[in-house]
């Protein structure tokens, strides 16, 4: 490997590591607490060596948003594709998501600003083949026979998104009801909305 390569890889790494390291910091104490001095308290380096690879703390936010919905992405894909039919396609899909949002709560989090002030940062993401395009997909597969707009997609889609987020949030925020009246209530909202796409 010539000087170049290894020069490289070790850029590569030291972003790892101040990713890392950032994440670490926000599952502990809360993204409030995030800061570039802890940032290089952690991985032994000085906060101005930070700022080579990260021009400020919204920086860092940003790939760490950009991160959790290259996730999410992922995880909703690999639902969709162990389901034949769109109707169970769409509830893997939905499933898989909130359980992201617990599994990755403090990605979550940042990613649809519950607590954090990056609500804006889903918006940067829309370039790859998020989460959200992939659903809509399968609702435009649902509701073929109705040669459904994208106005009346999109529309279904925040239908689905609105509830499954705000009872998402209602859990991160406050304890909730269970797992088993959540998982309920949860199925319920997917199966009801599912139904009135072909109705």
């Amino acid at each position: 490997m010539g000087s170049k390569e290894r020069i490289q890889r070790l850029k590569d790494e030291n972003r790892v590591n101040i990713l890392d390291a950032s994440l670490q910091i926000v599952k502990e104490e809360g993204w409030q607490a995030l800061s570039m001095r802890k940032i290089a308290d952690i991985i032994e380096y000085t906060a101005p060596m930070i700022y080579e690879y990260f021009a400020n703390k919204e920086a860092i936010l940003s790939e760490l948003a950009g991160k959790g919905f290259m996730i999410l992405a992922k995880r909703v894909k690999e639902a969709k594709e162990k389901e034949e039919t769109p109707e169970k396609q769409i509830e893997a899909m939905w499933l898989t998501y909130w359980e992201f949002a617990f599994e990755e709560k403090e990605l979550y989090q940042l990613m649809f600003g519950i607590g954090t002030q990056c609500c804006e940062l889903e918006k940067s993401f829309k370039c790859f083949d998020s989460h959200g395009v992939q659903i809509s997909e399968v609702i435009r597969r649902i509701m073929q026979d109705q040669n459904p707009s994208e106005e009346m997609i999109c529309r279904k889609y925040f239908t689905y998104w609105s509830i499954i987020h705000g009872l998402i949030s209602i859990n991160l925020v406050n304890k909730g009801n269970g797992d088993e009246t959540n998982q309920q209530v949860l199925k319920d909202a997917i199966y009801g909305i599912t139904r009135s796409l072909v109705d």
